[in-house]
């Protein structure tokens, strides 16, 4: 347990203070074998060393296993069902509609920034996406010299007042990437250790975009190229005295066939089949603004089902279909998941390994789907990496660890 003179607490959890600048990576999609794959070809020399000398663990992800709920229970240390954000996109039944779910007004509860911030501690966060920006600094104060958020999207429209700096691209001097590709991240890890190297922040987050996973499998030359680049990246961070730390939202998986097609489980027709057309409502959280590179297929959605219907037998008749590896009322997915019962369907879906989930062939553009498909959501893509440069000590053995125990873990457990 920490030393409770320097400790700060959020969301019911205590953190020691940082002894040296602590980085928090989170590595979009990144599947386990991505980093294996790579040190095994001999191209992540830092990451290698993190292994032999430093910590090496497995943790799971939350399930729904995308972008925002991750990222933000990574940020609060707590599970949706207590932060709120429970997908990318949800249906807002007070509104009677479906919206991204990226506005800080929907976050429930404070993040570890935020507390920390309060105390006096110096905060930097870079994002890929914009989508992600306001929820990762929600209640920082950019007006205090110490708080920066941005995503390196629009690093070229930042100001003092919204982000904390000034034209983030000057700081970086790249020209600013295209959304789909591997660059997006680099301008990430460049701006990371020129904040390190300038302002020295207590605690920094570097979250990417998951572009070359949802294209590449592991071990491939692209991909290799990718984790190559981090790791250099995270080479300088250590050199400049910072703890590295490294998981992921969630992992990545092929959802296609032998011929290269996407093998879809297309959920609206089965339950059109079941109930009546068009009386239930297919919400695939998946959905962001940037979905070319898996046109909104993933392994998990949500449906709201009419009055009248038996959710419990709904489910009985879906896990009975190839390919549909869970279904569950709301209250067994919130209760299994730690999700809000207010801001997910009658019922959750959970396809197969190597399946996908969609709501009907029409409403998906899979026109940018330029290799086979590969994606996430699902339970075959919640094993991510937690890894640091530092030792551990005291952490209990055989514990389940989760991706939003890497800031106790970091904080509370390396040496």
């Amino acid at each position: 347990m920490p030393d409770q003179k320097n400790t700060v607490e959020v969301n019911g959890r205590t953190y020691a203070w940082p002894l040296n600048p602590v980085v928090i990576v989170c590595v979009d999609g990144s599947e386990p074998a991505y980093i294996e794959e790579a040190v095994k070809a001999g191209v992540m020399p830092f990451t290698e060393s993190m292994i032999k000398n430093g910590t090496d663990l497995r943790a799971h992800c939350v399930i729904p296993a995308f972008t925002n709920p991750n990222n933000m229970s990574i940020v609060t240390g707590c599970p949706p069902s207590v932060h709120g954000i429970c997908g990318n996109f949800f249906y807002d039944a007070k509104t009677d509609s479906e919206v991204m779910m990226n506005a800080p007004e929907l976050l429930r509860t404070e993040t570890i920034f935020k507390a920390f911030f309060d105390q006096g501690a110096k905060i930097a966060i870079v994002t890929a996406k914009d989508k992600l920006r306001k929820l990762l600094g929600y209640g920082l104060d950019y007006t205090s010299g110490r708080a920066i958020c941005f995503s390196s999207e629009k690093a070229d429209e930042t100001t003092e007042a919204e982000h904390g700096i000034e034209n983030a691209q000057a700081l970086v001097d790249r020209p600013i990437p295209s959304v789909y590709s591997a660059e997006l991240s680099e301008f990430i890890f460049d701006a990371g250790v020129k904040l390190m190297e300038r302002d020295k922040p207590d605690i920094m987050y570097l979250s990417t975009t998951d572009y070359i996973q949802h294209k590449h499998a592991p071990g491939t030359p692209v991909a290799n190229e990718f984790y190559a680049m981090m790791d250099g990246y995270w080479t300088r961070l250590d050199a400049l005295g910072a703890t590295v730390a490294l998981t992921a939202d969630h992992g990545m998986i092929d959802m296609h066939n032998a011929n290269g097609v996407p093998d879809v489980v297309y959920l609206q027709p089965i339950l059109d089949e079941m109930i009546g057309t068009a009386k239930a409502r297919v919400i695939l959280p998946i959905t962001d603004p940037y979905v070319v590179h898996h046109g909104a297929l993933g392994g998990y959605a949500t449906a709201y089902l009419p009055d009248g219907c038996d959710p419990q037998q709904i489910c009985a008749k879906l896990e009975s279909i190839d390919g549909i590896e869970v279904a569950l009322t709301n209250r067994q997915a919130c209760d299994r998941y730690q999700l809000p019962n207010d801001r997910v369907g009658d019922i959750v879906v959970i396809v197969t390994a190597n399946k996908a989930i969609g709501s009907e062939p029409d409403k998906h553009d899979l026109s940018g789907l330029d290799v086979p498909l590969r994606s996430h959501g699902g339970l075959s893509t919640q094993n991510v990496p937690l890894m640091l440069n530092r030792p551990l000590s005291g952490l209990p053995e055989n514990q389940q660890l989760r991706n939003f125990d890497i800031f106790s873990v970091v904080l509370n457990n390396a040496r």
